[in-house]
């Protein structure tokens, strides 16, 4: 799995990004990640952003409905990260869709922390897909506090370039674009964050800068560091 220094590396992320969005899962954020295309990295980005939960979060794959049951009885919120791999339709591990999908999202409007990835390039195909289709209510999806959508693009020679396009924040006052990144690498600033602060962006871009400079960059690596910080 990549981390998030791989994804600095690669280009995906820029450093001030990588900090809000470590700052921001590390006070609990729950996350969805989305992109049409298969291979746009839904998944290397949700996996290095997971790294960034709270210490005493555990993650629980919804792999059954017995999991989500357990989740809306769970009174201990922030205590677990429930997973759905993937909000599709398939009979594949951990896929949610239909009446386990508005189970899954109902577990962010009781205050716990979820994580999934969806085929979907744009907040409102997003939107369309969770609450027409699946009828998960407007007011649960606006639990969910970080929105991800990926940009990928094809280069000479097979290259593909992969990064995050857009995120948007939600406080509980509805989804702000927060920053739009162009295919050229250019950022636009859209809004200010309302749940991280600028003192913890700062805090997290000086720690990533400190693994990249020691060469720490495993996903073990990286979980040990913010371990030992505590």
């Amino acid at each position: 799995m990549l981390s998030l220094i791989d994804l600095l590396d690669a280009g995906s992320v820029d450093p001030p990004l990588a900090a809000y969005l470590a700052a921001a899962m590390r006070n609990g954020a729950s996350l969805l990640v989305g992109a049409r295309p298969g291979g746009a990295g839904k998944t290397a980005v949700m996996c290095a952003l997971l790294n960034f939960l709270p210490d005493e979060t555990a993650i629980c794959p919804v792999a059954d409905p017995a999991v989500l049951a357990h989740g809306l009885q769970d009174t201990e919120t922030g205590r677990t990260c429930y997973l759905a791999h993937e909000i599709g339709a398939g009979f594949w591990y951990a896929y949610v869709w239909g009446e386990q999908a508005r189970a899954f999202f109902q577990l962010a409007a009781n205050g716990h922390i979820l994580a999934s990835n969806l085929h979907a390039d744009t907040l409102p195909q997003a939107q369309t897909q969770l609450c027409e289709e699946n009828g998960v209510p407007r007011a649960h999806l606006d639990a969910v506090r970080l929105k991800v959508f990926l940009g990928m693009a094809r280069g000479p020679r097979g290259s593909v370039r992969r990064w995050v396009r857009r995120v948007y924040e939600n406080d509980g006052t509805g989804d702000r674009l927060l920053v739009e990144r162009m295919r050229d690498g250019s950022v636009r600033q859209v809004s200010e964050s309302a749940i991280v602060a600028r003192a913890q962006e700062a805090e997290y871009a000086t720690f990533l800068a400190e693994l990249h400079g020691q060469g720490r960059r495993s996903i073990e690596e990286v979980r040990r560091a913010l371990l030992a910080r505590g």
